[in-house]
């Protein structure tokens, strides 16, 4: 099942892929991309592959605002909704992807989270769920306030209504509408990662390149420390684990075969 539409954020559509394979385990994994990103993006693809081969169901999903559209789920055509996306509605379109997995005529007795990035702070986010078993971290954020502009630069969205950051990759020019920041204020104690992290009752795997320029590897062990897990650093990988897009080749990185090895045991083992 590849390109379905389920209904996310403010009843926006956006396009969601449920893999089931043939030597299904019960064990699906529901994968959430980053800022900027897209479930197609680079070698989620292989990704994806690695753990069906496994035995995993897997889906992988754009949130509803990400700038993707239902008719074009590769590009930043809808800039629009990037610029009015945020942290809560992201939020919303995880839940809306629980709901559209409870609608198949199929039962999933176990879920796992892996969330890269932002969508790993999502995953923390949305952890409490008792539906969610375990949850998996790659490369992730861990406070969000502080990834708004500041200072005079605030004062300066604020008063614009709006900022544009450079997508280095495409050479847009992506708005960020300060309705973004308006939506942190008046939601942030549900927006709180550090707490979620450290009221995480759930088995939890954190993954941490020590060369990622994008979410300092600080970040990674903040998470560690709030939570009381172990950190697992991945010695010179970057934000992405050695992937890029478009990704031209048939096998992962290194580095992110690495990060889903790591992934694979740990959902297989019981706890």
């Amino acid at each position: 099942m590849k390109n379905q539409s389920f209904i996310g954020a403010k009843q926006k559509a956006s396009l969601i892929d449920l893999n089931i394979p043939s030597n299904f385990s019960g064990k699906l994994i529901v994968f959430i991309h980053g800022y900027m990103g897209f479930k197609d993006w680079g070698c989620w693809y292989l990704v994806e592959d690695y753990f069906t081969e496994l035995g995993f169901g897997f889906c992988k999903y754009n949130v509803s605002h990400n700038g993707c559209s239902t008719e074009d789920s590769l590009n930043f055509v809808d800039l629009e909704a990037f610029a009015e996306n945020n942290y809560t509605k992201e939020c919303e379109d995880f839940q809306a992807v629980l709901s559209f997995i409870g609608e198949q005529n199929k039962p999933f007795p176990e879920i796992y989270v892996i969330g890269h990035s932002r969508g790993g702070g999502i995953a923390l986010l949305q952890s409490k769920d008792e539906i969610i078993k375990k949850v998996a971290t790659w490369a992730t954020i861990s406070d969000i306030g502080s990834r708004f502009p500041n200072g005079e630069a605030l004062t300066e969205w604020k008063e614009k209504g709006y900022y544009s950051r450079l997508n280095g990759r495409t050479n847009q020019k992506m708005r960020h509408n300060y309705s973004q920041y308006i939506d942190f204020l008046v939601n942030r104690n549900n927006l709180d990662i550090r707490q979620a992290a450290t009221e995480n009752t759930k088995p939890l795997l954190l993954i941490h390149g020590d060369a990622d320029t994008s979410v300092d590897i600080r970040e990674g062990k903040e998470l560690a420390e709030w939570s009381g897990k172990e950190l697992h650093i991945i010695e010179g990988a970057a934000h992405t684990f050695g992937s890029s897009h478009p990704w031209g080749k048939e096998a992962l990185p290194d580095e992110l075969r690495l990060v889903c090895q790591l992934t694979a045991k740990f959902f297989l083992e019981r706890n």
